[in-house]
């Protein structure tokens, strides 16, 4: 009941099913790019170290 009355605009103090599905979606990729950036600083370490 209480996601049907925020999904109504009732209730303002709990995420909308939208903004839920928003937020999982924020976060999923939020933790790709940080493996993203992760595995690029790794390489750029290995690359360094090898031309040095």
């Amino acid at each position: 009941m209480k996601q049907a009355d925020a999904d109504a605009g009732v209730r303002a103090d709990i995420l909308t099913t939208e903004e839920r599905e928003e937020l999982a979606r924020l976060r999923r990729e939020n933790k790709r790019l940080l493996t993203e950036r992760d595995i690029l600083k790794a390489v750029a370490t290995f690359f360094a170290k090898e031309n040095a």
